[in-house]
């Protein structure tokens, strides 16, 4: 099983799109932030799943529409290591710099 590792940017992105949803009050915020790490949990098991990127980024969608995510992530074979960069909402125009 692959190791994962989340930059600062992924998580400065995280709170972010935290602070989004509470400005707008959505619903039971912290069980959709639960759901994004489980989903990102997924790349330990299967780190080549994003559609290619950017070499050597990828990309994994995350969800659907008004709930939907974008994750940037490089992986390392040699390390055997998942590297979250980014985390966007899918209506986003691009990651962060």
């Amino acid at each position: 099983m692959s190791a994962l590792h989340y930059e600062a940017g992924f998580l400065r992105d995280l709170d972010r799109i935290v602070a989004h949803l509470e400005a707008h009050e959505a619903d039971d915020i912290a069980a959709r932030v639960a759901d994004l790490l489980e989903s990102l949990e997924l790349l330990q098991r299967h780190p080549l799943i994003g559609r290619a990127a950017q070499p050597p980024r990828r990309e994994l969608v995350i969800g659907q529409g008004g709930r939907g995510y974008v994750a940037l992530y490089r992986y390392d074979p040699l390390d055997d290591m998942v590297v979250v960069l980014g985390l966007r909402a899918q209506r986003e125009a691009g990651f962060a710099g």
